[in-house]
C-alpha cells in the first residue's frame, strides 16, 4: 500500500511539472493526489508498521501493535493538526492577495510607473531589479513580478529587449522573497511553520539575497541589449483614483505590520493578516463611497467599480486556483509524512550524500550539498513540495541555519528556469517566453546569482 501511495504522488508531481506539456492545470493533480492518498492510506490503515507523530516530530514504530479503532483517531488526529497547518498558510496567503487586489482596485501600483523617469536602458534596468527585489518581499514575489511586467508593457515598446528585462525581474523577484516571511510561499510556510523568524531571515538571508539580485543585474548591465536609451512613446494619459497613492502606502504598510503584529502578540501570522485586511477594508469602503452616489457617478472609474464594493471586487479576483493548488500539495506531502516515508527518506539521503557541513550543522548535520540540490531541483519541479518534504525530513530547533539555507536556496533556485517559480510562470504568460530562450539567454545569469547568494550565505551564517 505504501508504494502505490508513493506511485500516486510521484504520478501526480510528474503531472504538475508537465504542466505546461499536458494542457492540464496543476490545480487539478494536486487535488486528485491529495485525495487519493489520503483515501489509500485510511483503506491500508490496518497494514502499516510505522506512523510519524507531526505535532512531536517522533516516528511510532509500534504502530502495527495499535487496535484498528485507536489507528483510526490517530489518524484523524494527524489529519486535522495538518489540515489546521495548511489552513494558517491559505487564510494568510487569502488576505495578502486581497490587499493587494484592493491596492490595485484604487490604482494604486500607478504611483510605482512615476518613480521612473530616466530613458537609459541600464538604469531602467537597475530600477526594475531593486524594485522587484523590495516590491516582493513586501507582496510576494508572484505578485511583484505581475505589477513590475504590466508596468515594464507600457514603459519599454520593443519586445525583444523586454524579454530580457522580464528575465532579469524574476531573477530579482525570487531573491527578494527569500528574505522576508512574507515574500515568498515556501518561506512563508517556514515562518508559520515555526522554523525561522523575520529578525533572524533578515540576518542571514539579506545580504545572500541581494548579491543573487545584484551580481546578475551587474552582468547584464554590460550586456549589449542593455546600451543606449529607450524610445519612449508618449501616451495619452489615464485617470487613476485620487486616493491611488494613499492605498499604496496603506496596503503595503499594512503587510509590513504581520510580522510586527506576530512579534509583539506571539499570535499566528493570519492573525496579523487579517486585521490588517480588515483596516485596509474600512478604508477602500470609506474612499469607494466617496467615488459615486446615488444620482450621480463619478465617470473617471470603470462601471466594475461604481457599481461594487471595492473589498467584494477583490475577493473576486484573488487567485482561487493557486490556493487549492498549495493546500492539495500540502495536503498530500502530509500523507508521505504521516507514515514516515520522509523521515526515512531523510535518515538515507544524510548516510548517501557527503557530510559537508557536519562542523557547521550541530546534531544531523545535514550536507549542504543535500541543501544546494533541493536549489536546483526547485528550478525543475515545484519548491512547494519541495520545502513541504524538508519539513518532514528535518528536524532542526528554531532558526537553525538549515532552515534558512532550504528558505535561500529553493526561493533562488527557481529562476534557473522559467517554470521553476510562480513568478516564471506568470512572467511565461505574460510576455509568452519562450522555455529555451529563457535557458540560452537568462539561466546563467540565474546560476551565478544562485551561487554567489549560497556562497555569501555560508559566510553570514557564521556570524550568528
Amino acid at each position: 500500500m505504501e508504494a502505490a501511495i508513493i506511485l500516486i504522488f510521484v504520478s501526480g508531481y510528474l503531472a504538475i511539472t508537465l504542466e505546461h506539456s499536458i494542457k492540464i492545470d496543476k490545480l487539478i493533480p494536486a487535488l486528485v493526489m491529495m485525495a487519493s492518498c489520503w483515501a489509500l492510506l485510511a483503506l491500508g490503515l490496518d497494514m502499516f508498521p510505522n506512523w510519524f507523530e507531526s505535532s512531536t516530530h517522533t516516528l511510532i514504530d509500534t504502530f502495527g501493535s495499535f487496535s484498528l479503532e485507536e489507528k483510526k483517531h490517530m489518524m484523524e488526529e494527524t489529519l486535522l493538526h495538518h489540515l489546521g497547518k495548511t489552513a494558517e498558510i491559505l487564510v494568510f496567503l487569502i488576505g495578502a492577495m486581497t490587499i493587494v487586489e484592493i491596492i490595485d482596485y484604487f490604482d494604486g501600483f500607478s504611483t510605482i510607473k512615476d518613480f521612473i523617469k530616466t530613458r537609459s536602458k541600464v538604469r531602467i534596468l537597475w530600477i526594475f531589479a531593486i524594485l522587484a527585489f523590495i516590491l516582493s518581499a513586501i507582496i510576494d514575489n508572484l505578485t511583484a513580478t505581475i505589477v513590475l511586467i504590466s508596468i515594464l508593457q507600457k514603459i519599454v515598446k520593443d519586445r525583444d529587449v523586454r524579454l530580457y528585462y522580464a528575465g532579469l525581474i524574476i531573477i530579482a523577484a525570487n531573491a527578494g522573497g527569500a528574505w522576508s516571511p512574507i515574500g515568498d510561499v515556501t518561506t512563508t510556510m517556514l515562518w508559520i511553520g515555526k522554523k525561522v523568524t523575520s529578525g533572524h531571515l533578515f540576518g542571514y538571508l539579506f545580504l545572500p539575497s541581494f548579491l543573487c539580485m545584484a551580481v546578475p543585474t551587474l552582468i547584464a548591465s554590460f550586456m549589449p541589449v542593455f546600451k543606449g536609451e529607450l524610445d519612449v512613446e508618449e501616451e495619452e494619459e489615464k485617470a487613476t483614483s485620487k486616493y491611488s497613492t494613499v492605498m499604496l502606502y496603506l496596503g503595503l504598510g499594512a503587510i509590513v505590520f504581520v510580522p510586527v503584529f506576530k512579534m509583539v502578540t506571539h499570535l499566528p501570522p493570519y492573525m496579523g493578516m487579517m486585521l490588517s485586511l480588515g483596516v485596509v477594508a474600512i478604508f477602500a469602503e470609506i474612499y469607494s463611497s466617496a467615488r459615486f452616489s446615488m444620482t450621480k457617478v463619478d465617470k473617471s472609474e470603470s462601471d466594475a467599480h461604481a457599481h461594487h464594493s471595492p473589498v467584494h471586487h477583490s475577493l473576486s479576483r484573488i487567485e482561487l486556483p493557486s490556493i487549492l493548488f498549495f493546500l492539495g500539495i500540502l495536503m498530500a506531502v502530509a500523507a508521505l509524512e504521516s507514515l514516515g516515508i520522509l523521515f526515512g527518506f531523510a535518515g538515507t539521503l544524510q548516510e548517501v550524500m557527503p557530510m559537508l557541513g557536519t562542523e557547521i550543522h550541530a546534531g544531523e548535520g545535514v550536507s549542504d550539498l543535500v541543501v544546494l540540490l533541493l536549489g536546483v531541483s526547485s528550478a525543475i519541479i515545484d519548491n512547494v513540495p519541495l520545502v513541504a518534504a524538508s519539513l518532514g525530513m528535518f528536524h532542526e530547533p528554531l532558526d537553525n541555519e538549515l532552515w534558512h539555507f532550504i528558505a535561500f536556496s529553493a526561493g533562488t533556485g527557481g529562476s534557473m528556469l522559467i517554470i521553476g517559480s510562480a513568478a516564471g510562470v506568470v512572467a511565461m504568460g505574460m510576455e509568452k517566453i519562450d522555455f529555451f530562450w529563457y535557458i540560452k539567454k537568462i539561466s546563467w545569469l540565474a546560476a551565478i546569482g544562485f551561487l554567489v547568494g549560497s556562497a555569501a550565505f555560508m559566510v553570514t551564517r557564521t556570524l550568528f
